[in-house]
C-alpha cells in the first residue's frame, strides 16, 4: 500500500466509513462519510499524498485527532 512521502498509514473503517491517514509527522486526520471507492481508489493509486490532496481535502469533512 505504501510507501509515501508523507503518509505513514491508512486505515479504513468500512461501517462507519471513516478514513483515518497517520503520516510520517505525527499528525492523524480522520475524514467523514468517505465511500469504500474512494477508499479502495486511494489505495490504488501511484502517489497517496496526491490523491489526498486532489480526491479527499476540501471534499468531506475531517477532524484532527493528533
Amino acid at each position: 500500500m505504501m510507501p509515501s512521502s508523507v503518509i505513514a498509514r491508512m486505515e479504513y473503517d468500512q461501517a462507519k466509513e471513516i478514513l483515518r491517514i497517520i503520516f510520517l509527522s505525527g499528525n492523524i486526520y480522520e475524514y467523514l462519510a468517505v465511500p469504500q471507492a474512494e477508499y479502495d481508489a486511494m489505495r490504488a493509486a501511484t502517489s497517496k499524498g496526491t490523491y489526498l490532496n486532489v480526491h479527499i481535502k476540501g471534499k468531506y469533512r475531517y477532524r484532527k485527532v493528533a
